[in-house]
């Protein structure tokens, strides 16, 4: 078990935008140095946003059309000559795959998370 991090106050949280989003593609992304998908997510923004996303134990087709938490406000980053725009939040299990996080009842896509 990590030790927790240092305390953050509430508008350290408040200033982060983590909504709802609806995963509606995933495409390979062969360039990366681990492996990784190119995934756009509808965050209910005015366009699809992208992100690569280390979640290759998941077929493509089992993560199109699935509810994703995603922090939307972290600032584009370059990545193997993609721009990744937002993080999909997960955490490792025991054999150490990402699992992705999700809302356990239907959500409205770009709901905030508080």
């Amino acid at each position: 078990m990590s030790p927790l991090k240092p305390q953050a106050t509430y508008d350290d949280f408040a200033r982060l935008d983590i909504r709802i989003g609806k995963v509606v593609e995933v495409q390979p992304f062969p360039r990366a140095r681990n492996p990784s998908y190119k995934v756009g997510v509808d965050v209910g923004a005015e366009r699809i946003m992208w992100s690569s996303a280390q979640i290759t134990n998941y077929e493509p087709a089992a993560l199109v059309g699935s509810l994703v938490v995603c922090v939307c406000n972290l600032g584009a980053k370059n990545i193997a000559g993609f721009t990744s725009e937002l993080l999909i939040l997960g955490a490792t299990d025991a054999c150490g795959r990402v699992i992705v996080l999700g809302p356990r009842s239907e959500v409205a896509i770009g709901e905030p998370i508080f």
